[in-house]
């Protein structure tokens, strides 16, 4: 999320601060899955499934969000793993909340 416009929800999704994003339900019950399949993946349930199916969510979008959550998260730990570092230019603020929580 690029551009002035988005600062205060780029800065929210940085910050894990889902309250304070301008999304639907639905949308906050993705995010919200997306946060379990990142910081604890054994702890997605098939309740937890239902409920994206039941918010409007089709079983090809949901394995979408798996796939991009993983891919991300697989991409972020091979970054840590060999040390690499964006410029600081690129990430003024250093290391988002939303990850070291």
């Amino acid at each position: 999320m690029q551009g002035e416009e988005y600062s205060e929800v780029g800065q929210a999704l940085r910050d894990g601060r889902l309250d304070d994003l301008p999304v639907t339900d639905a949308e906050r019950l993705l995010l919200e899955f997306v946060g379990t399949l990142t910081k604890h993946a054994y702890r997605i349930t098939d309740d937890q499934v239902d409920g994206l199916r039941q918010a409007g969510w089709t079983d090809e979008q949901i394995a979408e969000a798996v796939y991009d959550g993983a891919l991300f998260n697989l991409f972020v730990r091979l970054a840590d793993a060999f040390d690499i570092h964006p410029p600081p230019v690129l990430d003024p603020d250093g290391v988002p909340r939303a990850v070291t929580d």
